[in-house]
């Protein structure tokens, strides 16, 4: 347990103490998004929808920041560490993957949740937004386990996207945009569900952002939105995300090792 405790903290420290030391990042990751949430908003108002939207795509903005930490940072990671060599450093010291994952996951969402609570704030006070702070608890409730079963997938990403070795970079990218839409980060969730054929809506179920921006949405605007479960329901699917996404995340990075010990396939670079 102390190697594993010393292990993430090693691989989060970077994450952790560096978060503000590159300003361009800082740039792009906060004032970015916060212009794509701006055209959102500014649409919305045009349309004359319910002030309330303003709120959803503010809370959307803020969410997409984990979303990305969690392809670029997560999922594209090992793949990069391989193609530096640091992946075989990994592989032969006495810590586990497991480990190393964890500790990017704890750096990760650190650095995320400094910039989505600045997108958030700055958001809400350009904007105006009025949130309803009577169940924060339960919303926190739903912001940890959302958490969670998030970061669960970055960990299983990060070996499939080591498997496919080039391909990540493509992955990634095509991954961002579609994950905007199906997991209804400027809109609705319930909008989705209602348009859309049942084949996408079980493709959104599975991603966690989904569940978790329709439930942190009741709770936070309660009576100005239809939610497609009840928050309750949606933090005990998003709980069994978590444990099913660790679970073949761990199979997966076991499995990893194992060729690369045995047949020493993922030691090489370009293979």
């Amino acid at each position: 347990m102390r190697l594993v405790l010393r292990t993430m903290y090693a691989r989060a420290y970077p994450r952790v103490f560096g978060a503000n030391r590159e300003l361009s990042w800082v740039f792009f990751e906060i004032f970015v998004p916060l212009v794509n949430t701006s055209a959102f908003v500014f649409l919305y108002r045009a349309l004359h929808a319910p002030e309330a939207y303003v709120g959803f795509v503010i809370l959307g903005g803020a969410m997409a920041t984990y979303w990305l930490n969690i392809l670029w940072m997560m999922a594209s990671q090992l793949y990069w560490d391989k193609q530096e060599g640091n992946l075989e450093l990994y592989v032969l010291s006495p810590t586990s993957l497991m480990a190393i994952l964890l500790g990017m996951g704890v750096g990760g969402l650190y650095m995320s949740t400094l910039r989505a609570a600045t997108i958030a704030v700055i958001g809400t006070l350009i904007f105006g937004v009025s949130l309803d702070g009577s169940q924060w608890a339960f919303a926190l409730l739903v912001f940890v386990v959302a958490m969670v079963a998030l970061y669960g997938l970055g960990m299983v990403l990060s070996s499939v996207f080591l498997m496919w070795g080039r391909e990540a970079w493509q992955v990634s990218l095509a991954l961002t945009e579609p994950v905007y839409f199906l997991s209804g980060m400027n809109f609705p969730l319930s909008k989705l569900f209602s348009s859309v054929p049942g084949v996408l809506s079980l493709f959104s179920a599975v991603i966690p952002v989904s569940f978790a921006l329709d439930a942190l949405r009741q709770l936070l605007f309660p009576g100005q939105i239809i939610g497609v479960l009840p928050p309750a329901t949606e933090v005990l699917i998003l709980g069994g995300m978590g444990i099913v996404f660790i679970a073949s995340a761990y199979f997966l990075l076991k499995r990893m090792e194992w060729l690369a010990k045995v047949e020493a396939r993922l030691s090489l670079r370009w293979q």
